[in-house]
């Protein structure tokens, strides 16, 4: 499955368990009835343990930590209200840019 078809797939696996799902038989639906403080909290600590995955080096571990971060992000994302369009919109009008003029213009 090319890596864009899995993301697709995951935010809709996210909805489906936050219109469905019984928090009792799914993370994500325990999450999302926990509500922000619970998710941003665990974005938190993914993003802690992707740095620390990092500075240790080892390829494996970093990965699998992007992949808990990316995850919990999909599941903020679908808990308020938004899509994978709305973050890919922003890079693709981004893309080209350098980062320092990107910044400026976001500062103005």
């Amino acid at each position: 499955m090319p890596s864009n078809d899995i993301l697709t797939a995951l935010v809709d696996v996210i909805r489906e368990r936050q219109k469905c799902a019984d928090p009792a038989g799914s993370y994500v639906a325990t999450l999302m009835a926990k509500g922000d403080d619970a998710i941003l909290k665990k974005v938190g600590e993914e993003a802690a343990e992707v740095l620390l995955a990092a500075k240790n080096g080892a390829p494996g571990p970093l990965s699998n930590e992007v992949a808990d971060l990316w995850f919990h992000t999909l599941v903020l994302l679908v808990h308020k209200g938004l899509s994978l369009e709305d973050v890919t919109d922003v890079l693709a009008q981004r893309f080209g840019l350098s980062g320092h003029a990107e910044k400026a213009a976001r500062n103005n």
